[in-house]
């Protein structure tokens, strides 16, 4: 039975066998020495020749042009690309050319790793590369790269560009559009730059537990699983908040975690089930306070990726340098509505939504209900830094009720190009009062909200003991890189973004295409030509397909009887 490879992937096993029984291993274990990289070459070779006069690279085969006794192949590595050259009598000087004549030429593909060692010169045309003098296989490739191409300006055209293909085969992607690996740089770049402001304030890095019995922290839906041994329900965490408030209590006066955050919620071009968030916890601080850090730190992390503060994304251009405007949530839905809500009953704010065609159920309490008008009336036009600050007491069951406004607490959520960035209160630390959060939550869950939070009883002990004034924040690190790189998508931002499952194409036997009229002995060059499924069979052209099966048969010298052109019609019916 064949295993549907195509011709390419055949032609590709052919030569690993090859290679084996010259005694080239195509998956050496030893280690390969390096000690340049294409970018620092490229950079440096012009100002300190005598540097690299012994030089060791390694990398994918990208492209090559053979020349006879000579060519040259375009080397990429994880820096970028360099032209290196081989000359035959260089790399064989003794009387044995197989290296050259048979291996490189032959048995060696594009997408091949390989090693090599040699001195780095100027080619008449005035281009910086590498001469070499030893060669080594370190890696077979046993799939063929797609062949990204470009114009004489340098455009790319017919290039691997379905974002469903990028993101499901991220090592493709990365390999043949080596520019989105900037991207994730700069994702890096806003981790560290962040982390490293937090250290310098002297806060200290913790990690959580992310299987929790309780899913408390935040209003999402969870991911559940079932722990055997214990025989207990356990919860991909929702958040990490109160856990890192219980350090607090500790006597840690600051604590910050970067970690995956899992919400069994929608996916769309901002939200992925799987997101990385950073929260930190300070005490003796207030949610007044946490603004002035939060301008602070952001607008360095804007410096090191992009060395200013002004940003350009998509149309606009982001000013990331404090202080942002603020608005309260009332003031905004006033600002964008008209419509004061501020001392509206859970039926009246019903009837708003209704007014203002904005979908609700009955499971929404008067928060939901407030939170519902503010996301589709007010959120799209929050393009610059914006807190919207004091929210209603019934949106956030963990933050402080607010120090001289009645009903709301002391919360504020940063605001960029319409969505939500960061969140932070001035942190619930009265264990009575927060009992009595968590227990009108429970009553919503119970009337249907499935985004409610949970009783957590130890975290509330917690409190008992004692937890001084605290200032929370979190920040959704995916979005915010999102901004620093100018993506609109989340997916562009994750190596790895969840996707739905792969459709697996429908493996056709030799004995399928048989089935279907094709004689036996012509099986083999009909997947060599490509078609390696009835469907593709079908949706070939008969005429092209009986034109092509001649030239197979010319080509590998086939002792086969040519089928007719009304044979060959017939395997369509």
């Amino acid at each position: 039975m064949s295993t549907g490879l195509s011709e390419q992937e055949q032609l590709r096993r052919s030569s690993l066998n090859q290679l084996r029984e010259l005694g080239i291993n195509p998956f050496p274990a030893e280690a390969f020495e390096i000690n340049a990289n294409a970018t620092d070459i490229l950079a440096n070779y012009d100002r300190d020749k005598t540097a690299y006069k012994n030089i060791s690279i390694a990398g994918r085969i990208m492209t090559r042009r053979i020349m006879g006794s000579a060519s040259f192949v375009e080397l990429q590595d994880s820096t970028g690309r360099i032209q290196v050259y081989l000359k035959r009598d260089d790399l064989c000087p003794e009387e044995d050319k197989t290296l050259y004549n048979t291996v490189f030429k032959k048995l060696m593909d594009l997408g091949d790793f390989i090693g090599v060692k040699g001195y780095v010169f100027t080619t008449q045309t005035g281009e910086i590369s590498v001469h070499v003098t030893e060669l080594t296989l370190l890696s077979k490739s046993l799939k063929p790269l797609p062949i990204v191409k470009r114009d004489e300006e340098g455009n790319i055209y017919d290039g691997f560009t379905d974002p469903e293909l990028r993101y499901r085969q991220r090592y493709v992607d990365l390999t043949v559009n080596p520019d989105f690996k900037q991207i994730f740089i700069n994702r890096s770049k806003v981790i560290n730059t962040m982390r490293a402001y937090f250290d310098d304030q002297g806060w200290m890095e913790v990690e959580t537990p992310i299987l929790q019995p309780i899913h408390g922290g935040a209003a999402a839906r969870p991911f559940a699983t079932h722990h055997n041994t214990l025989d207990m329900p356990l919860y991909l965490r929702i958040a990490n908040e109160l856990y890192l408030k219980r350090l607090i209590v500790a006597g840690f006066d600051g604590v910050y975690e970067f970690g995956k955050m899992f919400r069994n919620e929608g996916m769309d071009r901002t939200h992925n089930p799987e997101y990385t968030s950073m929260e930190i916890y300070v005490a003796y601080k207030d949610y007044i306070w946490m603004m002035a850090m939060v301008e602070e730190c952001l607008e360095k992390i804007a410096v090191a990726i992009h060395g200013a503060p002004v940003v350009q994304v998509g149309e606009h251009q982001i000013n990331f340098e404090g202080p942002y405007e603020k608005l309260t949530m009332y003031e905004s839905i006033q600002k964008y509505t008209g419509i004061d809500v501020s001392a509206m009953t859970e039926d009246e704010l019903k009837e708003t939504c209704k007014s203002l065609n904005i979908e609700i159920d009955s499971t929404m309490g008067r928060g939901k209900l407030i939170d519902e008008i503010f996301s589709e009336k007010v959120e799209a036009n929050l393009i610059q830094p914006t807190y919207i600050t004091d929210y209603p007491l019934e949106m956030t069951p963990l933050a402080k009720k607010h120090r001289t406004k009645e009903g709301l607490v002391e919360r504020f959520e940063l605001f960029i190009l319409g969505k939500e960035i960061g969140n932070a209160y001035s942190e619930l630390n009265d264990p009575i009062d927060q009992r009595e959060r968590f227990e009108d939550q429970l009553k919503l869950a119970a009337r249907g909200d499935h985004e409610a939070m949970a009783m957590d009883d130890d975290f509330i002990r917690a409190l008992e003991y004692g937890m001084p004034p605290t200032s929370g924040l979190g920040i959704g690190i995916d979005r915010l890189v999102m901004l620093m790189t100018n993506q609109s998508t989340i997916q562009e931002v994750l190596f790895f973004p969840q996707m739905r499952p792969e459709k697996k194409a429908k493996v056709t036997t030799d004995d399928d295409f048989v089935n279907a009229g094709i004689p036996a002995e012509w099986v083999q060059v009909i997947r060599k030509m490509g078609i390696n499924t009835i469907e593709e069979l079908k949706a070939a052209n008969p005429n092209k397909v009986f034109n092509d099966l001649g030239g197979m048969r010319k080509k590998l010298k086939l002792e086969l009887v040519m089928p007719s052109k009304e044979d060959v019609t017939a395997w369509f019916s």
